[in-house]
């Protein structure tokens, strides 16, 4: 089938419609249920953007303060989470940790239903399920890097806000109002981006008909890979490589000679720069400020500058995000847990979408291997059922 019409990697295939995201092409920006997103980081807590991913409409003060009180009932670790956690090898990576606590997260709420089609559950069911889920991540993640460190769990407060809550678990101490601003803003510039590769995982996932759960399994596997989202652990790599700005140069150098990939630069859907790097560099630029930690920005700025000029490709999201939550406090294999806990909102209301107007994602394929060829000394079964005469019986 030389003739096949490929389209590697789905590239410029619309697959179906989507309510929930789109990039502007007017204005480059990406836009959440119609709102671009610089606006609702710079004005909106991450619960606030949840809902609106959920529900299609910004949250009155009565409906956000439902949700929260929603949250806030789910955030403990629990103990069969936590001791799944803790079978694992401290050297695990991190997102193995996440994938296998949503898994047993899954498995008890789903316990006890026999029928996987009533596993699917209703639409109410679904978003139970996925503020369970936005509720409980980070628990999980902040256990994650603690664990690592040799340091015991952080219960969770129920007098903080989402993000500030977060980094409570994960240091134990009160951040400052500039470090949980900048941790809020990140939390939603990466809470969703249409149909990018987890994304169309959990869809594809949830077009068979599976549960909630299986869907956003399928998806951290997705976001593990470093060409999605390990890309912000990459970052991190990069500048641990270069180790200054005056290094930028000769680095750079090698790096071209040698095909690297510079993670952190270029996106699929932007062609002229990443619509969410300003609002995250401004964060950025206020964590340096904060923690009085100049030569950050300026190894930034070096690297960002030299290969712009040379390439001509743009930061994404992922090159101001890690050295952001390097500066925090975050482990550099925490950057992608990170990434999750954000983008199940996302996630969760595509899935619910998809099953909302279903149809099985099954894509066709062009073979290119031998012509049909027969085993050696096969004899056919006369009495086996043809089962061209019956395609409604055959299985995949």
């Amino acid at each position: 089938m030389a003739d096949a019409d490929i389209k590697k990697g789905l590239a410029g295939v619309t697959v179906d419609y989507t309510a929930i995201s789109k990039v502007n092409p007017d204005t480059n920006s990406l836009l959440y249920r119609g709102y671009p997103v610089q606006e609702l980081a710079a004005t909106a807590p991450f619960e606030a953007v949840a809902y609106l991913l959920w529900h299609g409409e910004l949250p009155t003060d009565a409906q956000l303060a439902e949700l929260r009180a929603a949250e806030r009932a789910h955030r403990a670790l629990r103990d069969d989470v936590k001791a799944a956690i803790d079978l694992l090898p401290l050297d695990a990576h991190p997102m193995d940790e996440v994938r296998t606590a949503v898994s047993v997260i899954g498995a008890a709420d789903l316990a006890g239903i026999g029928n996987v089609l009533d596993a699917v559950g209703t639409p109410e069911d679904n978003l139970d399920r996925s503020i369970r889920l936005f509720a409980a991540l980070p628990a999980i993640v902040a256990y994650g890097q603690r664990r690592r460190r040799g340091q015991d769990a952080v219960a969770a407060r129920d007098d903080l806000d989402y993000a500030a809550n977060f980094l409570w678990m994960t240091f134990g101490d009160e951040a400052d109002p500039v470090v949980v601003d900048a941790f809020n803003r990140s939390m939603i510039l990466y809470a969703e981006h249409s149909f990018n590769a987890s994304t169309f995982t959990a869809r594809v996932v949830a077009s068979t008909l599976s549960d909630l759960y299986s869907a956003v399994v399928a998806a951290i596997g997705a976001l593990k890979g470093p060409l999605h989202g390990g890309a912000n652990e990459a970052v991190l790599h990069i500048f641990d490589e270069i180790g200054e700005a005056s290094n930028v140069t000769p680095w750079l150098d090698e790096a071209l000679a040698a095909k690297r990939k510079i993670m952190g630069f270029g996106h699929r859907v932007y062609k002229r720069g990443d619509s969410r790097v300003p609002t995250m560099k401004a964060a950025l630029d206020s964590l340096v400020a904060h923690y009085d930690r100049p030569e950050v920005l300026a190894l930034y700025d070096a690297l960002e500058a030299e290969f712009v000029s040379r390439k001509g490709i743009y930061p994404n999201l992922d090159y101001p995000s890690g050295p952001a939550y390097n500066l925090i406090g975050f482990d550099t294999l925490t950057f992608t847990p990170l990434f999750v806990a954000s983008r199940v909102t996302g996630w969760t209301a595509h899935i619910m979408e998809q099953q909302a107007s279903n149809a099985l994602i099954r894509p066709l394929s062009a073979y290119n291997g031998p012509d049909e060829r027969h085993v050696a000394g096969y004899v056919p079964d006369t009495a086996a059922v043809d089962v061209a005469s019956r395609p409604e019986e055959a299985a995949e």
